[in-house]
């Protein structure tokens, strides 16, 4: 039986995205850099514990109440029955009718526009920096890839999702 109940939760989108780069070169010699038109995502959703640094995530096509569904459905199984408070923030999806929550969850959410108060945040950024940043995507394949094996040794370790998580202002 888990010790520990509280999740935060958020959604964070990865993809082949155009991000021109400046560079250096000498002078009179014009650099020629790989550049991307392209908006294409997939979205990470991921719910952390801080205090034993539990995670779960799902990688899905898009950020909606039906994918939202669709991982409500799955961390519920991922608790086996045990009760859980996901805190979270407003995005429409979160406060639709149209989700069904399992019984064993209950929801709280952040104060409206105030990011930093999400831990899971931090997992994105750490994601971001360690793993998907300068890449030139082919296909969504390669970023989609390179986001679930981020996803895996993240929640394999512990400890590297206590230390993004926790902040001084928690009680663990």
């Amino acid at each position: 039986m888990r010790a520990n109940w509280y999740y935060f939760q958020d959604e964070g989108r990865f993809g082949r995205m155009s991000q021109p780069v400046s560079c250096w070169s000498p002078k009179g010699i014009r650099p020629q850099l790989p550049l991307q038109r392209v908006r294409e995502y997939t979205y990470a959703f991921s719910a952390v514990c801080p205090q034993d640094g539990d995670a779960f995530s799902l990688v899905l096509p898009y950020s909606d109440a039906g994918t939202m569904q669709v991982f409500m459905d799955e961390f519920t199984k991922h608790m086996e029955g045990q009760p859980a408070l996901m805190i979270m923030d407003q995005a429409p999806w979160h406060k639709t009718a149209k989700l069904e929550l399992p019984p064993t969850v209950m929801t709280a959410f952040q104060p409206a526009y105030s990011p930093e108060l999400n831990p899971v945040e931090h997992l994105w950024e750490h994601i971001r920096e360690k793993y998907t940043s300068y890449h030139y995507w082919r296909n969504m394949d390669e970023p989609e890839d390179a986001l679930c094996q981020a996803l895996r040794e993240c929640s394999n370790d512990p400890e590297t999702i206590k230390s993004l998580s926790s902040f001084c202002w928690m009680r663990l």
